[in-house]
């Protein structure tokens, strides 16, 4: 890359990792564009200085008359996963109307690689981003503060987003839940949720749950709350664990929509009757949940209106139609159905 197009980049300058690294401003460039001809000991210093200061080499600026394109990035936790897909849609459809282009990745449930994606699209002078989660690495963070780039996200409503929030609030939902199982007549009401490790939706639905449980006045048993990987298998598994436990629920609440067809599936095979031995409940409204037998309840989230509200945000605040902070609570809905 070219010391010309390197040096024209996002929120601070080469020669700001020049001086932080204690070599010239030719040897950052020679640094980043072949590593190969510098010693180790430079590069990890410039590499060192890079993230120090937040410096992003713009790779497009030798191309571009101004200092944007016409791109928008959207960082999503997996593209295994079709949860995504209505809100992929509706965004792409919502720029690509506005004569924006979107340009998708997948960090893995990971917030270094998300990190390392949010790096890579301001480098491309993206005109904004969209990212599911709400938990970010400090450099992200701070290369975003420097880039001045307009940023939605959309995993779950935040008290304090990065810039701008569309979404529900993912603890209300799973609250709501518990209390309408609750009102059904159900007691003992297991939990059980997507690791929560790296994941803030997982974070706030048993956030959710347990602030249910302690205003309806029920225990938070430990044994009634697990933390699954995703997939009907380990649906299955759970409803077996909680079933063959000393204090068997008489509901269980699956945040995720697959694992609850998985202990769907798992109660049928063992002659479990739903909901006569022990009610289902469910986490998004995907097409099998209504077809199964039974149908099973669940809430049902706004998530093409997540990604045309997004997208209709970010815009407006580009296109300077709008600067201020915005935050947009769509809701959610409980479905009741023939499983509980």
């Amino acid at each position: 890359m070219p010391d010309d197009v390197a040096g024209r980049v996002v929120g601070s300058r080469m020669r700001d990792v020049a001086k932080q690294a204690g070599v010239s401003p030719m040897t950052v460039s020679r640094a980043l564009r072949d590593p190969s001809k510098v010693s180790e000991g430079v590069r990890r210093r410039v590499e060192e200085a890079v993230r120090a200061v937040g410096y992003v080499p713009n790779r497009l600026a030798g191309n571009l008359s101004s200092m944007r394109s016409n791109v928008i990035g959207l960082v999503v936790p997996s593209l295994d996963n079709s949860l995504y897909a209505p809100t992929i849609q509706s965004i792409s459809a919502v720029l690509r109307d506005s004569g924006y282009q979107l340009m998708i990745a997948d960090c893995g449930y990971s917030l270094e690689g998300e990190e390392a994606l949010i790096i890579a699209f301001l480098a491309q002078q993206v005109a904004g981003l969209m990212l599911h989660d709400t938990r970010h690495t400090r450099t992200a963070c701070e290369m975003i503060r420097r880039a001045g780039v307009p940023v939605v996200e959309t995993g779950t409503l935040v008290p304090d987003p990065l810039d701008m929030v569309v979404s529900y609030s993912n603890q209300d939902a799973a609250g709501a839940m518990v209390r309408h199982l609750h009102r059904l007549g159900y007691r003992r009401i297991a939990f059980v949720s997507l690791p929560a490790g790296n994941n803030d939706r997982s974070r706030d639905r048993q956030a959710g749950y347990r602030a249910a449980l302690a205003a309806l006045d029920l225990p938070a048993e430990p044994g009634l709350m697990l933390e699954m990987p995703p997939g009907l298998a380990s649906g299955a598994e759970a409803v077996v664990r909680l079933m063959q436990g000393p204090t068997p629920p008489d509901a269980i609440f699956m945040a995720g929509d697959v694992l609850a067809a998985g202990a769907l599936f798992e109660c049928q095979r063992r002659g479990w009757a739903v909901p006569g031995k022990v009610a289902l409940a469910a986490f998004d409204d995907i097409d099998m949940l209504r077809h199964v037998v039974p149908p099973i309840t669940t809430l049902r989230l706004p998530r093409s209106g997540i990604g045309r509200r997004g997208a209709e945000v970010l815009l407006d605040r580009i296109e300077g139609r709008c600067k201020e902070r915005v935050v947009v609570d769509l809701g959610f809905e409980i479905i009741q159905r023939e499983s509980t």
